[in-house]
């Protein structure tokens, strides 16, 4: 990744903007929300390569940083949720899409499809991805 920063550093003109969006690991929560409200329904849990990537993408963009190549200018955390009709939609895309990176034990998935069963009709299952968003400028000599 290191060497990815190098290239967008060398493309960006001065003073350019880079921004590094991307979901983070932290047990996601498990939500089933419907006219009656939301209730939580368990965690995801973040598997070893989900983390290392978070590691790795945190020490590439330090690397950048101490490299003088950028200046963090801004950063916050957001949520950004995955909505599905019913669990089982839900579970098919965690074993589609994330099944590398993130687990749905037994109990969430249980506790998931009982709360939305006894839900009014309209219960949708959704998660709550945990984003990063950072603002960094790039330096060069001009």
């Amino acid at each position: 990744m290191v060497h990815a920063l190098d290239e967008i550093r060398r493309v960006l003109t001065a003073d350019g903007i880079m921004i590094d969006l991307r979901p983070v690991s932290g047990r996601w929560p498990i939500e089933v929300i419907s006219a009656s409200g939301v209730r939580g329904t368990g965690d995801l849990q973040d598997l070893d390569p989900c983390v290392r990537d978070d590691e790795a993408a945190n020490l590439s963009m330090a690397r950048a940083e101490q490299q003088g190549w950028f200046i963090r200018q801004a950063e916050d955390f957001f949520s950004f949720i995955y909505s599905w009709d019913t669990p089982s939609e839900m579970e098919e895309w965690i074993d589609t899409e994330w099944s590398d990176s993130i687990l749905l034990d037994d109990e969430s998935k249980q506790a998931t499809r009982s709360v939305w069963a006894s839900a009014d009709a309209d219960a949708r299952v959704q998660i709550r991805a945990k984003m990063l968003i950072t603002r960094w400028r790039v330096i060069k000599d001009k």
